[in-house]
């Protein structure tokens, strides 16, 4: 079996050589394959992938607003997180309160036109400081719904009770680690209308073994080379979190993957990641007693790492 990052370059090749060529709902085009499984050794160190740099901050900032139960902007924004901008701001553009220049499909119309760029730049940065200082315009266009934090802390019953799932599968953990049901789940199908975007990560379990926490995640549709990294590392640490909170150590984090795909326009992106030859993992720190809900982002930490130089690529919304 492939192990640590070398597993993760194995499915990039396997999805570039093998995988069918498919439209998709962006229209950017994907070569893709279903059904993929990857295993992650948590003692081997912390799976933030060294043959590009990955924003560490980011993944924490986005994984702390996840367990808050948070599902506006605002709070990524305050720690300069833009990952979910482009979902908020289509909403803003496609509505009747917005007035300047033509950013309708902005996601399929070329960045690398200078003059597009230009207006899109300058109507994001109107957008990110009206979030930020408008109450009334960040409840109105920052808030994405009942994404992931709402199904995770506030899961909403038909009878009107609301079941708070991180919570629940902590205790879950705590007091029948052998249990079959240490289960979260993002998927609601009530609320998906309701979501800027439906989640990708929609599932995942626990699993106790030896004194070990473990994690398996299943991704309905996972984008190869922006998502997954950033996936691999959010549940690894998410993993890592509830071991803390349950007086355990980390076991595996096993990834899998529905429509595993690479994005045509990411293909020479992925090549030149290929190029590159794995280093060590670093290691998480984690510089607090506090409960995992109690975490601000400078609490978490990561010790030796050492990547490749990042490589762009765009994002298709």
């Amino acid at each position: 079996m492939t192990t640590g990052e070398y597993a993760y370059l194995s499915l990039c090749r396997h999805v570039l050589e093998n995988g069918y060529e498919k439209s998709d709902r962006t229209q950017t085009g994907t070569k893709s394959v279903f059904g993929h499984q990857v295993r992650y050794d948590l003692q081997e160190g912390f799976p933030l992938l060294t043959t590009k740099k990955v924003p560490f901050r980011l993944i924490v900032s986005e994984l702390l607003w996840f367990i808050k139960g948070d599902t506006n902007i605002r709070y990524l924004l305050e720690h300069n997180n833009n990952i979910w901008n482009e979902w908020a701001f289509k909403k803003w553009v496609e509505s009747d309160a917005y007035s300047g220049p033509d950013m309708h499909d902005f996601g399929n119309r070329s960045l690398l036109d200078p003059e597009f760029k230009a207006q899109y730049d300058a109507q994001m940065a109107i957008f990110k400081e009206n979030i930020l200082s408008d109450d009334a315009f960040s409840e109105r266009f920052g808030d994405l719904g009942a994404v992931y934090g709402k199904q995770w802390r506030e899961w909403e019953t038909s009878r009107g009770d609301v079941i708070d799932q991180l919570k629940d599968v902590i205790e879950s953990i705590r007091n029948n680690p052998d249990s079959r049901r240490h289960i979260v789940s993002a998927w609601n199908p009530e609320d998906i209308p309701s979501m800027a975007l439906p989640p990708c990560h929609t599932l995942f379990q626990f699993y106790v073994a030896d004194g070990k926490l473990s994690c398996q995640l299943y991704q309905r549709s996972a984008d190869i080379f922006l998502g997954v990294p950033f996936n691999i590392a959010s549940y690894a640490l998410l993993t890592h979190l509830i071991a803390r909170e349950c007086d355990l150590e980390v076991g595996e984090f096993i990834h899998t993957m529905g429509d595993a795909h690479i994005y045509l326009n990411h293909t020479e992106q992925i090549q030149t990641q290929l190029e590159r030859t794995p280093r060590a993992w670093p290691i998480l720190k984690i510089n607090t007693d506090r409960s995992m809900f109690d975490l601000e982002v400078k609490d978490l930490i990561l010790e030796g790492y050492d990547p490749h130089p990042g490589i762009k690529a765009p994002i298709a919304v």
